[in-house]
């Protein structure tokens, strides 16, 4: 599995005025809808039942926020750079700024987990996530982290 194959560029942005966790899942609801038809509210109540469960906050600014949902033929993902990082509930206690939602099918299983780890694995290059951070221009995020993952793999 690769992150093109579960990452569409247009649901990559980079947002501001985002304030809090509830918020960012709107804003990951409206770029999944957009991007691959998922309906907004579904989409939305999905990741909260899913944060209720424990905080997908797995540090270093990073959050990994996952929901199955009905009508996915596959796994999908939204990555999000915010502009001022948020409070999440995060392992390390750090505020999130980084964000890559994965919605998963329903009988997912094993797919949904391993692009969990693909995303997670990849998440975890600070410099990766520098140059992230440092951009704001939806194309270029996307590059930056295709081909952080080509390289990665070669």
């Amino acid at each position: 599995m690769e992150i093109p194959m579960i990452l569409d560029p247009n649901a990559v942005r980079a947002l501001s005025g985002v304030t809090s966790k509830k918020r960012l899942m709107q804003e990951l609801g409206s770029i999944a809808e957009a991007a691959y038809g998922v309906p907004h509210s579904t989409a939305v109540e999905a990741l909260l039942d899913r944060e209720s469960l424990g905080p997908t906050g797995v540090g270093h600014g990073v959050a990994l926020p996952h929901a199955r949902l009905e009508g996915l033929e596959q796994v999908v993902g939204v990555l999000v750079v915010l502009d001022k990082p948020i409070g999440f509930d995060s392992v390390d206690r750090q505020p999130v700024d980084l964000a890559f939602a994965l919605f998963a099918p329903i009988d997912a299983g094993v797919e949904h987990l391993k692009a969990l780890a693909l995303v997670s694995r990849t998440l975890r290059d600070a410099s990766l996530c520098a140059k992230l951070r440092a951009n704001n221009d939806p194309a270029t995020l996307y590059t930056i982290l295709t081909e952080a993952q080509a390289v990665q793999a070669a």
